[in-house]
């Protein structure tokens, strides 16, 4: 079968003929899509906690794909060494996820590792509860901007987006915040933040730590949660005790790999059933399975914008 092979540790998986998946352990897919993301290129590079992977092995970590019985699903673990960007592959049972009629293959798969991140960071780590303030650092993201959306879905009173002013923001302004922070072209960020949530924020989903992150923890209000996801911003950040303490402000870390499987077999549902009525949209940009490398060098740039999905 045709399939997305790596061969050394840190290099770029190249399209190529891979044996057919066999063996116990594993329910036999056919994948339609497979979302490519920044983990993918961690647990290439074999330093990853979960080990490195054998070598030649297939990339990817999930996917969408039909069942022998004609069932469509959603997947995030494999049996080695079969990924997600192949054919065929083997998924253990448990890792199945039933999803909903109506959404397209591709979206399904764009709503997978990302749509579940920004989903369940607000649900499951943050808390949520109608009629708060959310404010999304780094919105123009793939999370970033299902998180815009999930937020005003699952009732958030006020949403803000904040990111860099590029060429992303006009399609950040039609998701609809009730305001936008540029973040390259305030002075005072903290002070921007604040304008934009005069009640203070509530939850802050934080793709980018750093500095912006340490803006919206002077923004927020009494007994906000600040769920820490990505640092594209930086890695670190002095973080005054009084600050926090002052309003008991909650920082979270949050993995997606974190929720009981029973919360994410039901937040998949749902967000694949809202995709299919049009209620969540998300940018997909599928490439080919012979045109993986370009795609691999993309998501390592790191340049944002639609979220990229290997079409066997």
């Amino acid at each position: 079968m045709r399939a997305a092979v790596l061969h050394e540790h840190g290099g770029t998986p190249r399209c190529g003929e891979f044996d057919e998946p066999e063996g116990a352990g594993g329910v036999l897919v056919d994948v339609a899509a497979a979302g490519l993301h920044h983990l993918d290129l961690h647990k290439a590079t074999g330093t990853y906690y979960t080990g490195p992977p054998p070598l030649p092995s297939v990339v990817g970590t999930d996917g969408v794909g039909r069942l022998p019985d004609g069932r469509r699903v959603y997947f995030d673990r494999t049996v080695a060494p079969y990924g997600s960007m192949c054919e065929r592959t083997l998924v253990p049972e448990e890792a199945l996820l039933e999803m909903a009629d109506g959404v397209e293959d591709v979206v399904a798969a764009a709503l997978g590792n990302t749509g579940l991140a920004a989903w369940l960071a607000l649900t499951w780590r943050a808390e949520l509860r109608r009629g708060e303030t959310v404010l999304v650092l780094g919105a123009t993201g793939a999370v970033g901007t299902i998180a815009l959306q999930a937020a005003r879905l699952l009732g958030a009173g006020r949403v803000i987006a904040a990111a860099i002013a590029d060429e992303r923001l006009a399609r950040l302004r039609e998701l609809g915040p009730d305001a936008v922070v540029e973040l390259d072209r305030v002075d005072d960020l903290a002070g921007a933040l604040r304008a934009a949530a005069p009640d203070g924020v509530d939850v802050t989903i934080d793709l980018l730590w750093g500095e912006p992150a340490l803006a919206s923890i002077q923004a927020a209000g009494r007994f906000a949660r600040h769920v820490e996801i990505g640092s594209v911003a930086g890695a670190e950040l002095v973080l005054p005790a009084a600050l926090i303490r002052s309003l008991s402000i909650d920082v979270r870390g949050f993995s997606v790999a974190h929720p009981p499987l029973e919360v994410r077999r039901e937040a998949y549902l749902r967000l694949t059933e809202l995709a299919g009525r049009g209620e969540i949209t998300v940018d997909v940009e599928p490439f080919a399975l012979e045109d993986v490398a370009d795609a691999w060098e993309r998501q390592r740039r790191a340049s944002g914008g639609p979220k990229l999905v290997i079409v066997p």
